[in-house]
């Protein structure tokens, strides 16, 4: 047996700082025990609770079946543990495979040298048994290998997600600097917002934040359109509870009422591809799209505003944005008149020029932004 059959113990792969909220989610979706890690959290799964887990969770971006662990010192013996896993369990000769691994305070010091010897490890034993190999496919293998060494003590999983899983597959066309869909989908939960009035996103891009906005009010499952999951490949996959479990999460998807979610951009381009990835999904075509500069729109009262505004190297000239974060203060303040506004700032220094006090600012990460979302109540 492979150890997340003996522990049903799993990994879940989460941006920093959304470790606590990432824990709320999974144990939503039937999850125990959850304990945060390094850049992750561990939690209990049995096979069903796994499933919806990854079908449904939007904040996390991974999850991994560990398959065994290990003292290792040097390539070698890592080569020779791997080599003892039966990895025709998990991978047929027609299909392709990838390694990816991630290296911290050890001996063997270099990530992509690790990922080679466990590589090698796989085909030599399916030559040594078949004579010939599968294929590797760095970009969409069909079998995802993941390793992890820290301190010398190494961890090989099987991606139980088949990659990222912020790769929704709604994002046909992005912009300049998108926002990653697991950090829209926080920004979405740490609003609080449930539909209870209207939202807006006045700098709406190419219309992440509209999307997840729209796949959480719809209970749109955050693996909708992806066509495979990494966990058909573990050898105790259960095909029928895997079906029910996506019957039962498809059943919950409800429509979007005309009006509810609604954005605007002041590039035509953007609203452009605003309009094609929202499409993708269910529903999509409700969301209501304008080309429009913000300070065109002449009032947006009793509106949850959630937007993620042009920072430094999107916006152009360093010297324009205290103007522009002062000008959309002032709009804010004047125009907005009972809504709350939610804005993620990549450089949160620019949050000090909006010129109203927020409720509360917390850290998000944006892949290497170290990012603010600020809460205004605009009495």
């Amino acid at each position: 047996m492979y150890q997340y059959q003996q522990t049903n113990r799993f990994f879940a792969q989460i941006a920093r700082g959304l470790e606590d909220l990432g824990a709320e989610e999974l144990e939503d979706l039937g999850a125990r025990n959850t304990a945060p890690a390094y850049r992750g959290l561990y939690f209990d799964a049995d096979a069903e609770a796994l499933y919806r887990i990854t079908y449904c969770a939007r904040l996390i971006t991974r999850v991994l079946a560990p398959l065994t662990a290990f003292h290792c010192h040097n390539p070698d013996y890592l080569y020779r543990a791997a080599k003892k896993i039966a990895w025709t369990d998990f991978l047929s000769m027609d299909q392709t495979f990838a390694v990816f691994a991630n290296v911290s305070n050890s001996k063997i010091r270099h990530s992509k040298y690790a990922a080679l010897r466990v590589k090698d490890a796989v085909v030599d034993g399916f030559r040594e048994q078949f004579g010939r190999r599968p294929s590797v496919d760095t970009r969409q293998p069909d079998v995802w290998i993941n390793l992890y060494i820290e301190n010398n003590h190494a961890t090989l999983s099987l991606d139980a997600s088949g990659g990222s899983l912020h790769r929704r597959g709604y994002r046909q066309q992005a912009g300049e600097a998108p926002m990653q869909e697991t950090v829209a989908a926080a920004v979405i939960r740490l609003s609080g917002w449930q539909g209870e009035q209207p939202l807006y996103d006045p700098m709406c891009g190419s219309g992440t934040l509209l999307a997840e906005a729209l796949m959480h009010y719809c209970r749109i499952p955050a693996g909708f359109l992806r066509n495979r999951f990494g966990f058909e490949a573990l050898p105790d996959f259960d095909a029928a509870r895997w079906a029910a479990v996506r019957r039962e999460a498809d059943a919950l998807m409800r429509p979007l009422p005309t009006g509810l979610i609604a954005g605007s951009d002041v590039s035509a381009e953007a609203v452009a591809m605003a309009r094609t990835n929202l499409g993708a999904l269910p529903y999509g075509e409700t969301v209501s799209l304008a080309v429009k500069d913000y300070q065109d729109i002449a009032r947006l009262e009793d509106t949850t505003l959630i937007t993620n505004p042009p920072y430094g190297k999107r916006i152009g000239r360093q010297e324009s944005i205290s103007v522009f974060y002062k000008t959309l203060g002032d709009f804010l303040k004047q125009r907005c008149t009972g809504s709350t506004a939610y804005l993620y700032a990549g450089d949160r220094a620019l949050l000090k020029k909006v010129g109203l006090r927020p409720s509360w600012k917390k850290q998000l990460f944006n892949g290497a932004l170290d990012g603010r979302l600020a809460k205004y109540e605009l009495y």
